[in-house]
């Protein structure tokens, strides 16, 4: 059944009940390649198309492609490939602006080093301008995230090895790409500042997650910028734990509420953790531990619907093989459903990416070599 805005109780009667069934439509395949297809990306546009990103090893080289859906995930259109080079190109990221605008960000080594690139469509994906560089350094700049405002301001967080060890940088167009301001780095540590994620809230405040492991250990940071990015807070430090914190995801709700995710092994094996905070990351909840597996809980990936409920997947090996898990909160986090798991696989299914499109479906992609090799799954609840 399609779902409805919440333009009333009943209808939001109607959308809870809903929620809460989670009935999930089959898994489906989304690529079909000779080669690896591996680390997906998805959003969804104002008309609940959808936008997925990956990269792809068929052509020889890792190359990034795309494919997208106009009918909420029930068929998709052919591959796309988005760049001939002479290097590889992963770890791409991707948002849509709200103009439908669909932004791509990702890592090639073309150069000869690795550098952050970057190109759009103005159409829905059915071309794409020219790709653009967005790095010159002399050190390795990978792992992007992007994160658009509600004025269309472009905002780019990624890791580079430019200072001697990796920090934090970012840059950001307030022209929809066509310029971009000079690099701006974030972070001035002992350690390593890795794994950056990027979100924007209502104010258009811009908030940055990554770990480091400058304390001894890896812990979660976060900064935030009140005008754009031109300046930003001292970094504050949210976890204080005996073991491990990292691979952070970071969202925003409509009310500028700020949800934080990651994986931590302070409990004897890898686990999710969530914290909040409402007051726009001046002051952090304490920390909320969302999985209580045997195995290996880690990869979180996170979306927030316009009801401001929160959606989270994440892979799991507790049982013989990696699997795709996910839970809810319509409580702003307060509480969580029971997770639920996604995938039934003998092969690897991991590295998910979520999306919630405007009319409440929830789409996950993810990364499973039950096939022989690694390729793209989708999976949405109807």
């Amino acid at each position: 059944m399609k779902r409805m805005g919440l333009m009333g109780v009943s209808i939001g009667f109607f959308f809870f009940s809903q929620l809460s069934l989670h009935g999930w439509d089959p898994a489906k395949r989304l690529s079909w390649t000779s080669g690896d297809s591996e680390l997906s990306a998805i959003a969804a546009d104002s008309n609940g198309h959808l936008h997925v990103v990956w990269a792809d090893i068929t052509p020889g080289n890792k190359e990034i492609f795309y494919k997208k859906s106009t009918n909420q995930g029930s068929t998709w259109a052919p591959n796309q490939r988005l760049t001939w080079n002479s290097g590889a190109s992963l770890s791409p990221g991707i948002a849509v602006d709200g103009l439908d605008n669909i932004h791509v960000v990702w890592t090639d080594n073309s150069p000869g080093n690795d550098e952050i690139h970057y190109r759009k469509s103005t159409n829905g994906g059915s071309s794409w301008t020219p790709i653009q560089r967005l790095t010159w350094t002399s050190g390795g700049s990978i792992n992007p995230a992007i994160a658009i405002a509600a004025s269309g301001a472009l905002n780019v967080v990624w890791n580079d090895a430019t200072p001697g060890n990796w920090e934090v940088y970012f840059k950001k167009s307030t022209n929809e790409g066509s310029t971009w301001t000079p690099s701006q780095r974030l972070t001035f540590t002992s350690g390593l500042s890795f794994g950056p994620a990027v979100a924007v809230d209502p104010s258009g405040n811009l908030h940055v997650l990554w770990s480091s492991d400058a304390p001894g250990n890896e812990e979660i940071y976060y900064k935030r910028s009140t005008d754009g990015g031109s300046s930003w807070t001292p970094s504050q430090r949210l976890t204080w734990n005996s073991g491990w914190s990292r691979g952070p995801v970071i969202a925003t709700d409509a009310s500028g509420n700020m949800h934080a995710f990651w994986a931590d092994d302070t409990p004897g094996n890898w686990e999710i953790y969530y914290k909040k905070s409402i007051d726009g990351g001046s002051n952090w909840a304490p920390n909320q531990r969302l999985t209580w597996n045997s195995g290996y809980s880690g990869s979180p990936a996170v979306a927030v619907d316009a009801s401001g409920y929160l959606h989270l997947a994440w892979n799991d090996d507790t049982s013989t093989s990696w699997e795709i898990y996910y839970k809810t909160s319509m409580t702003v986090g307060a509480t969580w459903s029971s997770s639920q798991r996604l995938t039934w696989n003998s092969g690897f299914s991991g590295d998910p990416a979520i999306a919630v499109d405007g009319f409440y479906y929830i789409h996950v992609t993810w990364t499973d070599d039950t096939p022989g090799g690694y390729e793209i799954y989708y999976r949405r609840d109807d």
